[in-house]
């Protein structure tokens, strides 16, 4: 008889973050970093169930003016970090964080996903360059242009 041994290995246990995301200006001083950046880029910050941050993830690099989100790549780094709730974070190039149609209807099919696989997606912030009193971000939440769960 041929007894081989299994050898399985199990992820570490990761020593959980104390930073505490309870505002969007937590989330953007996360991500003010973004800003400046010449493409749109989307990113994923993992929250646990206590909404302390677990890890912050780069989605897509796009365009000057675009970057193409799924909500597969949106919650495939949420998933692996086993994080209770995300928030989504993309830049303006051009400074102007008003949101596009279409980031508000992403916005919602990605709110729809989470609700699906018991993630919940806390807000969608737009980070831009403040300038000449215009603000540094939007929050989609705060502006009220998509229902939260």
């Amino acid at each position: 008889m041929d007894y081989s041994t299994a050898l399985v290995q199990l992820p570490l246990v990761r020593e959980q973050s104390r930073q505490r995301i309870a505002t969007p200006q937590q989330v953007y001083d996360v991500c003010r970093d973004i800003a400046d950046l010449a493409q749109e880029s989307f990113h994923v910050i993992a929250l646990n169930a206590k909404n302390n941050l677990i890890n912050r993830h780069l989605v897509t690099l796009g365009l000057a003016d675009a970057s193409l989100v799924h909500s597969r790549e949106v919650f495939r780094p949420a998933i692996q970090d086993g994080a209770s709730a995300i928030v989504c974070v993309h830049n303006h190039p051009s400074s102007d964080v008003t949101p596009s149609a279409e980031d508000v209807r992403i916005t919602r099919q990605l709110i729809e996903a989470g609700r699906i696989i018991d993630i919940k997606v806390i807000d969608h912030l737009i980070i831009g360059r403040p300038s000449n009193g215009s603000p540094a971000f939007l929050s989609m939440r705060e502006a009220g242009l998509c229902e939260f769960g």
